[in-house]
């Protein structure tokens, strides 16, 4: 919520004829979030219209696409979504005859995704954000740093010395979280070209000290920056560097020894027709032109790509190494696998369940099952999930690890449990919340959260002025641990969004989408 007002701030500061614009254009570039790796049926083509995959991020492009339709009368129609999911999506052949181009923050990860290379036919820089850390101002001076000379070595001793702490986003969902991962690992692995499986596993036992200063994950930069508020005991953030110059209270470092770059490559698809593809070409000329790219480095603070247009006033021209991107798709997602289940800190999670009476109409069990059931496939190593259902009252507490050793154990649990779920009695929120708190209490070794996921309103138990008592009262750290609701069925949208907003959490709406989508979108979050 303070992310969507910051955004409103920023277009008000804007020139009136672009804020007309903006506001002229707010059906048209509003777009749509897509949760899941599923194109949108209702994404219908549309004469004088593009309809853009394009990475979440951009919606901070409104009002620079705003004067471009009224400069060109080019309209774009576009869908966030995550940058691996959309190549994931072209990976499946999903795109055709929903989206005419895609906009990703880089296709260095689409090129490894022989299938989704394919479905491009051309691809053309816009913009560019090299990713950096923002660090503290006042963490800087007591590290006595000189930014310029920072590299990843000087972060690595930083964490290991106790000094340092930072939030990034999720490496398996969001770009900026992946290209953060593939520039500590060629740092800290001091390979001179692309990274090969032997850097990865050479770099791990330094990558594991690293990661152990990670104190927040987060599925969107937005939710991070508005984590790290609250949280106030982080030190820094790593992330675009586009992302962390909009905040004064960070110094932004790119480590001398170098670093990844979103290029921001406006790309159309193969499946498109030749007039559309002329669109998509125009569209580029549009943005690549002078102008547009002063109004992206100035409204973005990214970097333009046109040679005679400067930076943003702030933005660092110091020339930095740029770090080569895995040659092949093993590396990949050998990387992220040893990010997921040894790098990084485990998960601990409380899955609190509304099984009351309505969950048995119209096969809303049935689809909670199934969606737990497939969200198994993707639970970590040394990850606990904790399966806490409740009606009147909690019904039961299951605990589950899954250990390296044996993770079929762990998950055939899970899958039990959830095959086992019942639906009576009425609707205990609260009560089951704070049952929830005391079975988890303060693990700063853990990512911590609880997803709460309910079909109706509170019925029973705790009101919930009680349950914001409860919750003033726990102990900081505990107060720590976000709930991340699902609004599903007949839940009330402003009961949950009060529960997010107070815990930290965010809400995710399956009503609009699917209950599984809810699931794994919460899964960069954990």
């Amino acid at each position: 919520m303070r992310w969507g007002n910051f955004e409103a701030r920023r277009l008000s500061s804007v020139p009136t004829h672009l804020a007309a614009a903006a506001i002229a254009l707010a059906l048209v570039t509003a777009g749509c979030t897509s949760t899941t790796e599923e194109p949108d049926p209702s994404n219908k083509a549309e004469p004088g219209t593009l309809r853009i995959l394009a990475s979440s991020e951009l919606s901070d492009m409104k009002t620079v696409l705003a004067q471009i339709q009224q400069d060109t009368g080019i309209k774009v129609r576009p869908t966030y979504m995550g940058t691996l999911d959309a190549v994931n999506l072209l990976g499946k052949d999903k795109a055709k005859g929903t989206y005419d181009a895609i906009w990703l923050s880089s296709n260095d990860y689409l090129r490894l995704n022989p299938t989704a290379a394919q479905q491009i036919v051309s691809e053309t820089p816009v913009m560019s954000s090299p990713v950096a850390i923002g660090v503290k101002n006042a963490t800087v001076r007591e590290l006595g740093w000189k930014p310029e000379n920072v590299t990843w070595a000087d972060i690595e001793k930083a964490v290991a010395d106790g000094d340092l702490t930072y939030g990034m986003t999720d490496p398996s969902r969001s770009n900026s979280g992946f290209s953060t991962l593939v520039s500590v690992a060629s740092g800290l692995s001091d390979a001179q070209s692309a990274l090969t499986d032997k850097d990865v596993q050479q770099a791990t036992p330094r990558l594991a000290e690293f990661f152990k200063g990670q104190k927040l994950t987060s599925g969107s930069s937005g939710w991070l920056a508005e984590a790290y508020d609250r949280r106030g005991d982080v030190d820094a953030l790593l992330n675009y560097e586009s992302v962390l110059k909009a905040r004064k209270d960070l110094t932004v470092i790119r480590p001398r020894d170098g670093v990844v770059t979103a290029d921001y490559p406006l790309s159309s698809l193969a499946s498109t027709s030749q007039a559309v593809r002329d669109d998509v070409r125009r569209l580029t000329e549009a943005l690549r032109a002078p102008a547009a790219q002063r109004l992206i480095t100035d409204r973005t603070l990214r970097r333009p790509v046109v040679a005679s247009v400067p930076p943003a006033t702030g933005l660092d021209t110091t020339r930095r190494r740029e770090l080569p991107f895995p040659g092949s798709r093993s590396v990949a997602d050998g990387l992220l696998d040893a990010y997921e289940n040894k790098l990084r800190r485990p998960s601990r999670t409380v899955y609190v369940l509304d099984t009351s009476g309505s969950m048995g109409d119209d096969g809303r069990l049935g689809r909670l099952k199934k969606a737990l059931t497939d969200l198994t496939s993707d639970f970590r190593d040394r990850e606990e999930v904790t399966l806490m259902p409740f009606g009147s009252a909690v019904k039961s507490v299951r605990t589950h690890v899954v250990r390296p050793e044996n993770p079929k154990s762990g998950l055939d649990g899970i899958r039990r449990d959830t095959e086992a779920l019942t639906a009576d009695g009425d609707t205990a929120i609260y009560t089951s919340l704070e049952k929830a708190y005391e079975h988890l209490g303060a693990d700063d070794d853990a990512f911590t959260s609880i997803v709460l996921m309910t079909d109706g309103e509170n019925t029973a138990g705790a009101s919930p002025a009680a349950f914001d008592g409860f919750y003033g009262a726990l102990p900081e750290a505990e107060r720590e641990i976000p709930v991340f609701p699902i609004l599903f069925g007949d839940s009330d949208r402003g009961e949950l969004e009060h529960i997010a907003e107070l815990t930290g959490g965010r809400l995710f709406d399956a009503q609009k989408g699917s209950l599984d989508g809810a699931f794994e979108e919460i899964r960069g979050y954990q």
